[in-house]
């Protein structure tokens, strides 16, 4: 999806250009996922050393916990949206001539 102001958006004149511009996007966007791909990768391998004689995931989801108690209500909404416990958010909208509808997010 295009980003930036819709006002400026240049829409294009060939469909020669409009091959290029796609290429361009293309190689950008596997840019991006291979940094993406390589960050989690270092994360992961770093959640897997030890720090003593816990692994580092350990001591972070330990740390987390230590917060929540502590009143932390960010860190408490993590672990329970972590553990599955999510409330689902529910929106119902009515339309003239009586048909209902109603999404989960």
């Amino acid at each position: 999806m295009a980003r930036g102001n819709p006002d400026t958006l240049q829409p294009a004149r060939s469909k020669n250009e409009a091959r290029k511009r796609g290429e361009v996007g293309g190689k950008k966007s596997g840019e991006a996922r291979r940094k993406k791909k390589a960050l989690r990768e270092h994360l992961e391998a770093l959640l897997a050393g030890k720090r003593g004689n816990r692994t580092t995931a350990e001591a972070v989801t330990v740390a987390l916990v230590e917060k929540a108690l502590a009143g932390d209500v960010r860190a408490f909404e993590v672990i329970r949206d972590t553990i599955g416990e999510k409330p689902v958010e529910k929106s119902q909208q009515e339309v003239a001539g009586g048909l209902v509808f109603t999404w989960q997010q």
